[in-house]
């Protein structure tokens, strides 16, 4: 892990806030290998022992990032009261337990295809707030033959709640006698998004696989497993 201002790995650490954190280094009360620390100060926090007032503080976890292929009728959720699979039931014991593991972003129970699971805040943050507009990639199939007028509706965003839908970009990819398979890039992710504009459009969603995230593909992950991402494939959406 590469080294960072203190003020930051002490807010991380659940020790107090960045701007407290500055008050301690003022106050000569944060020490790194036995040195007291000054403002604008870096650590390693897996390298270097950091402690204030004398007492260490611990090593925030690893980032850690998996890349699952989610079945239909899985909620991406870490837990759910009423008993209904979770994708968190998808990994092992030693990830479920004490990593911190959550769903970046959601797919709704009846879709599939891939999802991000995740400990890291800032990736999240990332991923899921709508300023940074990060492309996902969606094969679906829809019941009928939906026009050429009702396709380009759906290429220039189709409204929901009263608030204008960003442009879609929609390619038809295979058309049968009572549905056809479209390919959807989207820059945002409003709550069923696809299947809401589908209906609307009269031609509803048979079935919804998401197949990049980015530039990040599904490629041939069976469905229900997952694998860990290296940095340098999650690294790049924390990029300024």
């Amino acid at each position: 892990m590469a080294a960072e201002r203190l003020q930051k790995l002490l807010s991380a650490a659940g020790v107090c806030s960045r701007r407290a954190a500055e008050e301690l280094l003022r106050e000569q009360r944060v020490q790194v290998n036995g040195r007291v620390a000054a403002l604008g100060d870096r650590a390693d926090p897996q390298r270097d022992r950091i402690c204030v007032d004398g007492c260490a503080i611990a090593a925030p976890t690893p980032p850690l990032v998996l890349l699952l292929n989610k079945p239909a009728g899985v909620l991406c959720s870490c837990r759910d009261p009423h008993g209904r699979p979770t994708v968190l039931e998808l990994l092992p014991p030693e990830l479920r337990q004490g990593q911190g593991l959550h769903p970046v972003g959601r797919l709704d129970q009846y879709s599939r295809g891939a999802l991000l699971l995740s400990n890291d805040g800032a990736l999240t943050l990332r991923l899921t707030h709508p300023r940074y507009g990060h492309r996902k990639t969606y094969r679906v199939w829809v019941r009928g033959r939906p026009s050429a007028e009702a396709l380009a509706r759906w290429r220039r965003g189709v409204a929901l709640d009263g608030h204008p839908s960003q442009p879609v970009e929609l390619t038809l990819l295979e058309q049968q006698p009572d549905r056809c398979m479209l390919q959807l890039q989207l820059r945002e992710g409003r709550n069923r998004q696809i299947r809401r504009t589908a209906e609307l459009l009269g031609c509803p969603v048979l079935d919804l696989q998401r197949l990049a995230i980015g530039d990040l593909q599904l490629g041939d992950l069976p469905e229900g497993r997952w694998r860990q991402l290296q940095p340098q494939e999650w690294e790049p959406w924390l990029a300024p």
